[in-house]
């Protein structure tokens, strides 16, 4: 697996997609977050067929939103420390109207 770090945002000259590079620990926690999400969701479903209590479901669904508000501030976080930063640092200062709606999206 390479370890590029050169730059936090890449753009393909082919597909103009851009791309955040992440070390292997970093995409780890991640997917390790979103396995834990899937799983939440999947007692949920399984609690629905099981036609268990409103209020226990409920909880669950809780709990799924808050894991994925805190998914969403550690990519922001990221966002903010790298792709933003450089940004600014080449004299892009369009990208903090992009971060600041990001962050309205995330609420």
């Amino acid at each position: 697996m390479s370890e590029k770090k050169t730059t936090a945002v890449d753009i393909c000259a082919c597909c103009r997609h851009k791309s955040t590079p992440r070390d292997e620990g970093e995409q780890k926690n991640l997917q390790s977050r979103i396995n834990r999400i899937v799983g939440q969701l999947n007692g949920i479903r399984g609690m629905i067929e099981d036609n268990r209590y409103c209020g226990d479901i409920l909880i669950q669904i809780g709990a799924v939103e808050s894991a994925l508000q805190s998914l969403g501030y550690v990519i922001l976080e990221e966002h903010m420390m790298t792709c933003v930063a450089e940004s600014v640092q080449r004299g892009d200062t369009e990208i903090l109207s992009e971060a600041v709606e990001l962050m309205k999206k995330l609420k």
